[in-house]
């Protein structure tokens, strides 16, 4: 913990961010954990839809209605954890669980499958209600992974959320233990039927907040990575719902450490945004793009301001040759910064880096 503690202090010394560069990093977080968490968990919206719908209201390409609400409600309940981290001594409380769910679902509604034989069977997902149902997942070596009975789920949760609380208090855990190991029980009980990982990565992040950590977000990309470092503490702890919803410290260490990992990374990542011109720093993909060729900047503003803009044109504007610019042109779309649509003659520039100003 010696390096995060250092990396805490250091980002501590630079609060309060100014009031614009804050409104940028929260941006920033809202888009990227939105987009990586829903997209964990099947999501099809691309970022670019993400950012234009969270943003902007607007909805771009072919998109399904239900991704579009779940990107919707998930942002809701990002607020809801903020709003709720802000109140320092107030207890969490399996309501506002179940609450966090039922905005995150908004409605119940029915799943059907159909089974071997070729006969459909159904069942109700409820929002903001613990499962009724038991609920596995198959591992990667094809074992079916129990979790909590229903019959079990509302104790393990009341012993979740009073283990938090009283945890606050006692002040053993750092606050990344706390957030770490909260995820991991809470995941090992999968209380509801559905959104099981999008609410204990809200949990997580709310835990961190509430001790001025900044919120961390687990990319899709690196899926297999997290649910490997789950599946390492799952071995030690062993298959018992109820052991795992009670893990130890030593037993969860693995998925501590990674979490740990991701909190280090996202406090030099934010620092050293802190310290970037902020024409200098662009958005790919959810990530930080740092771009320092101040004629690289201005290609990518005039493209913006201008789809149709000629590479004779470009040349005029920044006072190089044609030649200079598309070599620039060439290296951005070999990075896949931007990219022409309509062919070469008159057709059009489309910048897929986002502006962080």
């Amino acid at each position: 913990m010696n390096k995060i503690e250092t990396l805490y202090k250091e980002w501590m010394s630079t609060q309060p961010v100014k009031e614009e560069l804050q409104r940028r990093l929260d941006q920033k977080f809202m888009l990227e954990f939105n987009y990586n968490s829903n997209h964990i968990e099947g999501n099809t919206l691309t970022y670019g839809q993400t950012e234009l719908l969270l943003l902007f209201g607007r909805v771009v390409g072919e998109a399904k209605m239900k991704d579009l609400e779940e990107m919707k409600a998930h942002n809701v309940c990002l607020k809801m954890i903020i709003e709720e981290a802000k109140e320092k001594d107030k207890p969490l409380t399996e309501y506002f669980i179940r609450t966090l769910h039922q905005t995150m679902l908004r409605e119940d509604y029915t799943v059907y499958r159909q089974l071997p034989g070729g006969e459909t069977t159904s069942y109700v997902v409820h929002a903001g209600c613990y499962k009724t149902r038991p609920n596995s997942v198959i591992t990667p070596t094809g074992e079916r992974f129990e979790y909590a009975s229903p019959e079990e789920t509302p104790a393990l949760m009341t012993d979740l959320v009073n283990w938090y609380n009283s945890s606050t208090n006692e002040n053993k855990l750092s606050p990344v233990e706390l957030a770490a190991m909260f995820h991991y029980r809470y995941i090992r009980i999968h209380p509801f039927e559905d959104g099981n990982g999008r609410i204990a990565r809200l949990l997580m992040n709310f835990i961190l907040l509430r001790y001025g950590y900044p919120m961390i977000v687990i990319r899709s990309k690196n899926k297999k990575a997290y649910l490997e470092a789950l599946g390492k503490a799952d071995k030690i702890v062993g298959q018992i719902p109820s052991d795992g919803a009670h893990a130890t410290l030593e037993q969860a260490k693995d998925f501590i450490a990674y979490i740990t990992r991701q909190v280090e990374q996202t406090l030099e990542d934010d620092m050293n945004f802190l310290q970037e011109k902020e024409d200098a720093v662009w958005w790919f993909d959810g990530e930080f793009v740092k771009i320092k060729n101040e004629t690289t900047i201005e290609i990518l503003k005039e493209l913006m301001k201008n789809a149709k803009v000629s590479i004779v044109q470009l040349s005029k504007l920044l006072g190089i040759s044609e030649n200079a610019v598309l070599k620039q042109l060439n290296g951005l779309k070999a990075k896949g910064y931007i990219q022409r649509n309509g062919g070469a003659k008159g057709g059009s520039w489309q910048v897929l880096l986002v502006p962080t100003t």
